[in-house]
């Protein structure tokens, strides 16, 4: 079973919004799945809260992705994020385990 590693932003400043996405799309995004050696990654705005911004982080099992929360590797994402977006954005992590998938 695969495993996700999602963090959920929200875009606490509506003006920084644009210019967050752009800056996720083409910088941090692409870092993040080097920095973490995931197996893929996606990423998408809440259509229930325009403000929230979710990427997901993929990987082969749970250990892999239990791996990140303290790793060199996040330590510097979370600085350039800290940089680059201060207090204009905030985020928190989860750890998903996958247990089961059906397909249709």
């Amino acid at each position: 079973m695969t495993a996700l590693f999602i963090v959920r932003a929200v875009v606490v400043d509506a003006a920084a919004k644009d210019a967050f996405d752009r800056w996720y799309q083409d910088e941090h995004l692409p870092d993040a799945v080097k920095a973490f050696k995931s197996r893929r990654a996606w990423r998408g705005w809440s259509d229930m809260d325009a403000s929230v911004h979710y990427a997901f982080y993929e990987f082969d099992d749970v250990a892999r992705a239990r791996a990140i929360p303290g790793s060199a590797a996040i330590k510097s994402l979370i600085a350039e994020f800290d940089r680059a977006w201060g207090d204009k954005v905030t985020r928190s992590r989860e750890i998903v385990d996958c247990i089961q998938t059906i397909s249709g």
